[in-house]
């Protein structure tokens, strides 16, 4: 009952602050001034101007043993503060004095939750302490997760990407990012993002017209009105998805593991790239724009800082015996788009470039867990363009293995001669969804085991596809979910929208990977096997 009446409440919020704006135009601030927006705890509305607000709610992410991050934003420089239990009473609750949220991090604050027991169910809540008063403190906002295991027990994750691309933003009357509200519904452990996670390149109109004549009606904030360049349209950006209902709710149940792809900065970027043939952008250098864009995804994604480089992207995450997840970054370290035939390896041709390979190779070499899934903003062997000549994928056509392909033969035969065994490769980027099994014998490069690769999303952008496949590693289209010649950048509403779950069984340690459409659906389920 507790959950319905929350889901009740944010609704009417919504649709309230619809109503006040003219159901076109929300602006960051007035949400944050309004009140309206506060996510409060159950049965509590403030209209309080005075306190501190949480207007965008909760997350969790990073959840690997023992450990979780919970971030969070206020509306003004204040002072995180997280209480939890493993009750939802918070009977025995724990308490700490988190880090300021300051304007230096557009109030965005998180907490490292650490020494957590395994396999229990986390119950959080986040107040702000005003900095300014620090007699004033926000209403709670609440959120929850599971630990993973120390023992082996059933594992259900869900994966995706690609959300507001195309144009296609928040429309109320339709009842917003969808997809979100229905993988929440499947309760999964955890959720990979698997890139664009924004589309800082693509703006959102008020309106867009429709085939049948319908308009599709989106709500519009100025930093989603033109290509983000500046820090702040760049963090505005993610403040858009969270204006979303069911993304709020969503982060609040589900914790994410994500990464980035090219549209978190602009389309099909490379380091050292000029976008001196795009009017859109006064800012021509792409170093400068990735530098705003990294800081803003990292500032509003629920991600835990390395250590020794705060602002690396790749990383590994324990989910108890049966499973390892690998996040790759295949855009901070690649070489330039190009046509992507050298014979051999070099700076041009890095993908994942070669501190990323080794820390790979490494994390592949010692992990204990039965699966391994490398979780790729992009996929393996299908040919996505760049223009007339270049490629932005490392797939460049039919062939032996040339250009960036020969960064992944020499791990795909690392693989081989170490005897790593259950490797399968999750990724999104292409707008629609597949299912690949490379099978050396029908490929050019063969040095290699078998493995699988499964392709999913959008989660709210148009649809694409389907690709051109590179028969260099011999994939072959076990599933596809775009029939050719489909009209193409269709919006949400026409339902080609896509994730994909995966269970991995306590007993048998099967994993069973689903390819779902928006409501759930399943369109194609296969069990794998666990070599041992």
């Amino acid at each position: 009952m507790k959950q319905k009446h929350q889901r009740q409440l944010t609704r009417r919020r919504f649709l309230l602050t619809s109503a006040i704006t003219g159901g076109s135009l929300i602006t960051t601030n007035l949400l944050s001034k309004s009140g309206l927006a506060q996510v409060a705890a159950p049965g509590i509305i403030t209209s309080d101007r005075m306190r501190p607000h949480i207007p965008y709610g909760v997350a969790s992410g990073d959840i690997t043993s023992g450990s979780a991050v919970i971030w969070s934003r206020c509306d003004r420089k204040s002072r995180m503060i997280l209480e939890y239990d493993t009750s939802e009473s918070f009977g025995n609750v724990q308490r700490i004095v988190g880090p300021a949220a300051l304007a230096s991090s557009d109030y965005t604050a998180r907490v490292n939750l650490t020494d957590l027991p395994p396999d229990q169910q986390i119950f959080y809540r986040v107040t702000f302490q005003d900095l300014a008063d620090t007699n004033l403190y926000s209403a709670p906002v609440t959120g929850s997760f599971r630990t993973p295991p120390a023992s082996k027990r059933d594992i259900f994750f869900a994966w995706s990407g690609d959300t507001a691309g195309q144009g296609w933003g928040i429309n109320l009357e339709w009842g917003g990012m969808k997809i979100y509200e229905t993988i929440g519904q499947l309760n999964p452990d955890f959720f990979i993002h698997s890139g664009d996670t924004v589309y800082a390149d693509n703006p959102i109109p008020a309106e867009v017209k429709l085939d049948d004549g319908s308009i599709w009606k989106n709500l519009t904030t100025p930093e989603k009105s033109k290509v983000a360049e500046t820090l702040a349209e760049f963090r505005g950006n993610y403040i858009y998805n969270l204006l979303d209902e069911n993304v709020r709710r969503f982060n609040a149940q589900v914790p994410m593991l994500v990464q980035w792809d090219d549209h978190e900065t602009r389309n099909n970027w490379y380091p050292g790239q000029m976008l001196m043939d795009d009017d859109r952008y006064q800012v021509k250098s792409c170093d400068i724009l990735a530098v705003r864009a990294k800081q803003a995804f990292l500032e509003y994604m629920p991600i835990r800082f390395h250590g020794s480089d705060p602002k690396r992207i790749f990383r590994s995450f324990n989910y108890g015996p049966s499973l390892d997840i690998f996040m790759l970054d295949q855009r901070s370290y690649r070489g330039p788009n190009s046509p992507n035939r050298q014979p051999e390896a070099s700076a041009e041709t890095a993908f994942l470039g070669n501190e990323q390979v080794r820390w790979l190779k490494q994390q592949l070499q010692t992990t204990k867990a039965t699966w391994k899934v490398i979780a790729s903003d992009m996929p393996i062997g299908l040919v996505v363009r760049d223009g007339k000549t270049n490629f932005e994928n490392l797939a460049n056509g039919d062939g032996s293995a040339l250009g960036r392909e020969l960064e992944l033969a020499d791990l795909l035969r690392f693989i081989k001669q170490n005897i790593i065994r259950n490797v399968v490769w999750l990724t999104a980027d292409v707008h629609y969804a597949a299912a690949h099994y490379y099978d050396p014998a029908k490929a050019q490069f063969t040095d290699f085991n078998p493995f699988w690769e499964f392709v999913t999303g959008p989660l709210h952008a148009g649809n694409f596809g389907p690709n051109e496949l590179d028969n260099t590693f011999g994939p072959q289209i076990k599933f596809q979910s775009i029939p050719p010649n489909i009209k193409p950048n269709r919006p949400p509403s026409d339902g080609l929208q896509f994730f994909g779950t995966v269970k991995i069984d306590s007993t048998t340690e099967v994993m069973t990977v689903t390819i779902h459409d928006l409501e759930g659906k399943t369109l194609y389920k296969v069990d794998l096997m666990p070599e041992v």
